[in-house]
């Protein structure tokens, strides 16, 4: 059943560059909407140019429009100290000015409540060595941002990804923000450790899967999250398991990677966020796509075992068997 608008909330929160404060809370499952926009000044309707000049007292900011009993606002609030340097009263990274400065704007009590709490548990945690700065503000008139801007991590990713990058906010996330993975060194082997959660690569034609032919699907070894299916594997000649296409669109998600002076795309697992490899345009399906994986970041399941397994739903895709 769909629910009543009137049960969404809105958060609304300024991190600097509204880029790259969409993708993290993007398609987490009780956030409906996202918009890019400037808050905080007096100006009706001020465009970009004007904001970011610092005439008009405007944020870059983000409105979330978001279900509480799916995704609680202390998990916003979470989820947005983990984006940003709150201990810099001039900008964010490399933009600086008001326009880029923090602030989390309240739309009620209990969101300030909430929103104190979480600023002073941070500053308490010892994180960050300087003062927290990041302002609690009562929210003020929102102003879509232009079209131009919204979803630019989407539609403009390779630039989307230099910026970020380039910018330090990437760096300075994973210095005070790191993924704890040490748990995974007890489940994983060492290959496969190294490859989901360093983004390692396997020697070609010394690994699992490469020539399989057996039916069946592969899922995250980390997670189980199903990923690709032999139905559509094929010998690229490469040394690595070849396909033309996941099992399912939303199962990967692919960004540009500019590592190695080269550019690629790399893929990843979209709830585990294990690396998984890259796709390459010279497929044989008829998108031409190539998505060349690491034996070591699957488990295969044969057909034959997945209603044991729990993948009974996928036995459709293997008629007859």
């Amino acid at each position: 059943m769909a629910m009543n608008q009137a049960q969404y909330q809105k958060a609304t929160f300024a991190g600097g560059c509204f880029w790259c404060m969409v993708s993290p809370f993007d398609e987490q499952e009780g956030i409906e909407e996202i918009v890019s926009g400037y808050t905080g000044g007096e100006k009706e309707n001020p465009s970009y140019k004007e904001v970011v000049s610092g005439r008009t007292g405007h944020r870059e900011a983000v409105q979330i429009l978001f279900n509480p009993d799916v995704f609680p606002y202390e998990k916003l609030l979470n989820l947005f100290w983990r984006q940003i340097d709150p201990t810099d009263p001039e900008g964010q990274f490399s933009d600086r000015g008001e326009a880029y400065t923090t602030a989390i704007y309240y739309h009620n009590e209990e969101q300030r409540i909430l929103a104190e709490k979480s600023k002073k548990e941070l500053e308490e945690s010892g994180r960050f060595k300087k003062s927290i700065v990041t302002e609690v503000l009562p929210a003020q008139a929102f102003y879509p941002a232009e079209k131009y801007h919204q979803d630019f991590y989407k539609k403009n990713n390779f630039r989307y990804e230099l910026y970020r990058r380039g910018s330090g906010r990437q760096e300075f996330l994973k210095e005070y923000w790191p993924r704890d993975t040490s748990h995974l060194k007890e489940k994983l082997t060492p290959m496969q450790y190294h490859v989901t959660q360093e983004n390692g690569t396997e020697p070609p034609y010394e690994n699992e899967y490469w020539n399989n032919e057996r039916e069946g699907i592969y899922v995250d070894i980390v997670s189980g999250e199903p990923l690709f299916t032999s139905k559509d594997q094929y010998d690229s000649g490469c040394g690595w398991p070849s396909f033309t296409k996941p099992v399912m669109s939303a199962s990967v998600k692919e960004k540009y990677d500019l590592s190695h002076r080269s550019t690629r795309i790399e893929v990843r697992s979209r709830e585990a966020d294990s690396h998984l490899g890259h796709v390459f345009e010279d497929g044989p399906g008829k998108d031409g796509l190539r998505y060349c994986i690491n034996s070591a970041a699957l488990r295969f399941i044969p057909v034959e075992d997945l209603e044991k397994e729990g993948y009974e739903d996928f036995k459709i895709l293997f008629p007859g068997r």
